[in-house]
């Protein structure tokens, strides 16, 4: 901004948008003093600079006010656990597939885990087929992005919303 601009020519576009073209950097420092406005460094990587006369105060409110715009339209993406055992009643499994499709809409993913207890773990095939009776039951709202695999004592899938698109 003003006499921090270390170039000795700039590309000047005026206060009214318009472009004033190549100038030494001292004219463009008075243009932008006359105006009563400041000389803003716009683009550093063009050769020359582009230098634009504004008000600084209102170009910091401009830039803060499109940044805060940008942050409130990002998604943010959660992973929500739902926990399982192997043996699990068709009753429970029903809650936990409604909760899982109730994330999954929300636009969270799912992480589905099952933990094997002592002897459980010599029959991993039943957690897998309740992991996968979940993936067949969630395919229309959500994918699979990680197949069930044992780590340890538990097994885990992780379930990931479909990506809707909207037609304009």
């Amino acid at each position: 901004m003003n006499h921090a601009i270390k170039a000795r020519e700039v590309r000047l576009i005026g206060a009214d948008g318009n472009q004033l073209g190549i100038m030494p950097l001292n004219e463009a420092l008075r243009l932008a003093q006359e105006a009563q406005l400041d000389l803003v460094k716009i683009a550093s990587d063009a050769r020359p600079p582009v230098c634009k006369v504004m008000d600084f105060g209102k170009f910091k409110y401009e830039q803060s006010k499109r940044e805060k715009e940008a942050r409130k339209n990002q998604k943010i993406i959660n992973i929500k656990e739902i926990r399982m055992n192997p043996n699990i009643d068709d009753h429970d499994f029903g809650v936990r597939l409604k909760n899982t499709l109730k994330f999954l809409k929300d636009g969270d993913k799912v992480k589905v885990s099952i933990r094997f207890r002592g002897r459980q773990m010599a029959h991993t095939k039943l957690g897998e087929q309740v992991l996968n009776k979940m993936a067949e039951n969630i395919n229309e709202l959500g994918i699979v992005e990680r197949a069930p695999k044992l780590e340890g004592r538990n097994m885990i899938m992780i379930l990931s919303p479909k990506q809707t698109t909207v037609k304009e």
